[in-house]
């Protein structure tokens, strides 16, 4: 089973990944591809979008099958749902991708 990814921010639309899958780390340098940032109307949140594209892809194989260097635009086309799905999983209201919105306390704010 994977740990959640850790994800570090390297500039120019760029990030590395790190999975810890049992005892070995993967690294994948991600590419948050611009274009695809804006079709998944998540422009500004290039991180959101990265980490649910790795949640995405470690759910469905692992991790150490995922290519070194992976293009947002690439993940688009080898995946027929992975818009629609980063699509819903993006507009989850606060928390992580993937994660439910917290319930409002019924008190109120406090």
């Amino acid at each position: 089973m994977c740990a959640q990814p850790d994800i570090e921010a390297l500039g120019e639309h760029r990030y590395l990944v790190t999975i810890s899958e049992g005892e070995d780390t993967v690294e994948i340098l991600v590419l948050a591809n611009p274009s695809v940032v804006a079709r998944l109307g998540s422009e500004g949140d290039e991180l959101r979008v990265v980490r649910s594209t790795a949640d995405y892809l470690i759910a469905r194989q692992r991790a150490d099958d995922l290519p070194a260097e992976l293009d947002l635009d690439d993940v688009a086309a080898a995946y027929e749902d992975f818009e629609d799905h980063l699509r819903s999983d993006l507009a989850t209201v606060g928390g992580r991708p993937g994660e439910p919105a917290a319930e409002p306390d019924p008190r109120g704010p406090s």
